[in-house]
């Protein structure tokens, strides 16, 4: 099947600004002969960014193909998954539109990959499309970006680096983002907005969403281990220091016990899992602490009315396809720090990094490289199709090209003998 598709990986969303970010990070680290084509919905607009793209990075580039494909057409959607091995879509909020997409890959068996941190999303898509995914053997692979590579292979590395030395079942896990320098995503603000709009006034999706195992593929076999809530406000931990709210807390958490789950909870029966800013010890962390969560907390609700949103997104906010400088971009970074206690009573911790913005430069790194981890190294993924994480699709064949694209993941021991 692979000898009659035309290209190795196809960026649909070519044209918007993420889009663009993850083609020159492609065209710039692609093996040679690595077939590459955009797509989007206008032909004069990918002509354009295919241009630009030559004049930056080579001429090359301007033999890419171009396809023209919309997400309200599924007779385009569907003559795009039977193109490419690999389909790696920017375009976003992807619920309710992005299910076509996902439906024609699964249906096509190639590979997918988005930058999703759409609860609701990744759920109706597990509910709609894993069987039809694992028939086929298309890998469907939500979250490749900053939304939810850091977590959920931060977590396996961790997990391997417990397992190799015989440490036991991971048990309480905490995640503690200890330095972020970010703009705003015009288009995760976007999925933001969105999923507000869509719970509002449905309890039953608002349950769905705040739901721990939202995105079990067997929620009924999950362990009762009471309610794992998402941290809502500042608090003093005596091994972390001083911790608020991680904005992505809400989607990594459950990718991560999703993954735990497909992996038929190698993590630990046991496994507790939460997400945390860190602040630092002392009054200086308080004081961080408190003001980084107010000033979230104040974003949140001014996002959730439409009037004020409208007053924010696209002059003081990004809006989709707006973001920052290419300065801005490079200047960006971000560490995490996860910390385990395991069943055999020891402590472990794993450290995930980068250099560059995360929802931008480190996005587009991360999303480049999944697409040629899925598209050039098949041989070496797991053997698993569906619906599935980036752990449990990827695993080590994506932390390894992540780390020799420059990436910090590492773990190890933090107890002693």
């Amino acid at each position: 099947m692979d000898a009659e598709r035309e290209l190795d990986v196809v960026v649909f969303g070519a044209t918007g600004f993420v889009g663009r970010l993850v083609a020159e990070y492609l065209a710039q680290h692609a093996p040679e002969g690595t077939r590459i084509g955009l797509a989007g919905r206008s032909r004069e607009r990918l002509e354009q960014v295919r241009a630009e793209l030559a004049g930056r990075v080579g001429a090359a580039v301007a033999d890419w193909p171009l396809l023209v494909a919309d997400s309200g057409d599924e007779a385009s959607l569907a003559a795009l998954a039977r193109a490419a091995r690999v389909v790696a879509t920017t375009v976003g909020p992807y619920q309710p539109r992005g299910l076509a997409l996902v439906g024609a890959c699964a249906e096509a068996g190639t590979d997918y990959a988005d930058l999703t941190g759409e609860v609701l999303f990744e759920r109706a898509s597990a509910d709609r499309y894993h069987q039809v995914a694992a028939e086929s053997g298309a890998r469907i692979v939500h979250g490749t970006g900053f939304d939810s590579i850091p977590s959920d292979l931060g977590v396996f590395t961790l997990y391997e680096a417990v397992k190799a030395d015989g440490g036991g079942e991971l048990e309480d896990t905490t995640l503690a983002v200890t330095r972020l320098r970010s703009g705003f995503s015009g288009g995760t603000l976007a999925s933001i907005t969105g999923q507000v709009d869509e719970v509002r006034g449905d309890p039953a999706r608002r349950r769905k969403a705040a739901d721990p195992y939202a995105l079990s593929p067997d929620r009924a076999a999950e362990p009762d281990l009471g309610r794992q809530r998402d941290l809502m406000k500042v608090r003093n931990d005596p091994e972390l220091g001083w911790t608020g709210p991680f904005l992505m807390a809400s989607i990594n958490t459950r990718v991560v016990r999703r993954s735990n789950a497909l992996l038929d909870w190698a993590y630990g029966r046991r496994f507790r899992y939460r997400e945390v800013s860190g602040y630092g010890r002392g009054r200086a962390g308080m004081i961080r602490a408190t003001t980084a969560t107010g000033a979230m907390g104040a974003l949140t609700a001014a996002l959730v009315y439409p009037r004020t949103r409208k007053l924010l997104v696209g002059r003081v906010l990004p809006g989709p396809g707006q973001g920052p400088s290419e300065k801005t971009r490079r200047s960006g970074r971000f560490k995490m720090e996860i910390h385990t206690r395991t069943s055999a009573g020891r402590r472990y911790r794993a450290t995930v990094a980068a250099q560059g913005d995360p929802g931008y430069q480190a996005t587009a790194v991360m999303m480049g490289e999944a697409a040629l981890a899925l598209a050039l190294d098949r041989d070496r993924l797991p053997s698993r199709a569906g619906v599935l994480t980036p752990a449990t699709a990827l695993g080590t064949v994506l932390t390894d090209r992540l780390r020799a694209a420059g990436m910090t993941f590492e773990a190890a021991r933090v107890d002693g003998d």
